[in-house]
């Protein structure tokens, strides 16, 4: 197999870098985005000053201000973010076609492989990037360079909020084997305190563990993980303008329907779906699409952002239900409900501690795994929520 040549730009805070380059003035102190107008705001992005006072993503916005009260707080402007990330994209198209954004918070990886010869070494490339993007766009990325994807990321990390790294090709299992097992991505919060338990806390420890001793702990996603922790990642780099990666389930009523109750029953059979092909593939989804086909040919679609993102059904139903509500305005009867995931992305390991509901968040994920667990031994149906028994599990099709 050739070579690979992957190079990872992040630009750390990305939000905050963003309102920063728009205005200069708010350089001088410590900055904090939040969803302007809600009862119980948390924290989208911090700047490193307010990282360093103790706020962190998810906290309650009053918490964090309690932590750090001379921030300034700026609402949020996600069309903002997107309208800097499709230039950020720019700068790059020059050097491969071979790019992939993961998320609109300022990552971007680019497939470098093969085009030495026309634009020298790949981290010269990184560096002529990073020089253009913080002369037209104010913005100043850290890069590094790696065989693949998991393992520049995880580089990346390591430098934020600023800097450069490179590693060699067959150094991947070396480079991360002194590391904290946190930094790999697909690594949950509720997985480093079960590695913890069992004194398991760097990565170099957890390549002692044989597959059939990570199945115990991580049951689908035991395959994954004993690849990542030895800088295993086959994944490619997607081109620009290639279909993202996405989930998505759908339900065909066998009698067209305008009853809402029946609707919101389907639509859990397949948050469900979902959420446990998110769950056994250690991701998370950071926007949910819901459509609509009515009986009379016409269709509805709408969509929601999912932050944080999350693979809890619990959590994506009621973000699903309310995008239902939006999109089922008519008195027509509809004839097929279908739900996507996109966004997806690794579940963050290191979760805010003192963020709002973590104890509900805690039992609900603890809840959700115990369920994952009886419906791999036993079957999809052997444990049903309530609500769903409006449908008929037969009657559910992956449209």
């Amino acid at each position: 197999m050739r070579e690979r040549t992957i190079i990872h730009l992040n630009v750390a805070d990305f939000a905050v870098a963003v309102e920063r380059a728009m205005d200069r003035r708010l350089r001088q102190r410590p900055l904090i985005i939040a969803a302007e107008g809600a009862a119980r705001a948390t924290v989208y992005d911090m700047s490193e000053e307010a990282y360093q006072n103790g706020v962190r993503k998810k906290m309650a916005l009053r918490r964090a201000l309690r932590h750090c009260p001379d921030a300034a707080v700026l609402p949020l402007h996600p069309d903002r973010y997107e309208r800097a990330m499709a230039k950020f994209l720019e700068y790059a198209l020059a050097y491969s076609p071979r790019i992939e954004m993961t998320d609109y918070q300022g990552h971007l990886f680019i497939d470098a492989t093969g085009t030495q010869k026309l634009f020298g070494p790949p981290p010269d490339i990184a560096r002529r990037i990073r020089k253009a993007v913080r002369r037209h766009m104010d913005l100043d990325p850290i890069w590094s360079v790696a065989p693949n994807k998991l393992v520049a990321k995880v580089a990346t990390r390591l430098v934020k909020p600023a800097g450069e790294y490179i590693v060699e090709t067959g150094s991947e299992a070396a480079f991360l084997q002194p590391l904290p097992v946190g930094l790999i991505p697909g690594i949950e919060l509720s997985d480093l305190k079960c590695l913890q338990q069992l004194n398991l806390t760097h990565i170099h420890q957890m390549t002692g563990l044989s597959l059939e001793q990570l199945d115990i702990l991580f049951d689908q996603r035991s395959q994954t993980l004993y690849n990542a922790v030895r800088g295993i990642d086959l994944s490619p780099v997607l081109p620009v303008g290639q279909k993202r990666p996405s989930i998505s389930a759908g339900h065909l009523f066998g009698d067209d329907t305008n009853d809402i109750l029946l609707a919101e029953s389907a639509l859990y059979r397949l948050v469900e779906q979902t959420g446990a092909d998110l769950r056994g593939k250690g991701l998370v989804t950071g926007r949910i699409k819901i459509t609509l086909d009515y009986s009379d040919g016409r269709r509805a679609i709408r969509q929601a952002f999912v932050h944080p993102a999350s693979a809890n059904d619990f959590y994506l139903f009621s973000r699903a239900k309310s995008t239902l509500e939006q999109a089922c305005k008519r008195r027509v009867r509809i004839r097929h409900l279908h739900l996507m995931c996109d966004r997806l992305t690794y579940a963050p390991a290191q979760q805010a501690l003192l963020a709002p509901f973590e104890a509900e968040k805690k039992r609900t994920d603890r809840l959700m795994a115990a369920m994952d667990d009886i419906r791999s031994r036993f079957g999809s149906d052997a444990l049903r929520v309530g609500r769903t028994f409006a449908v008929s599990p037969l009657s559910q099709r992956d449209l």
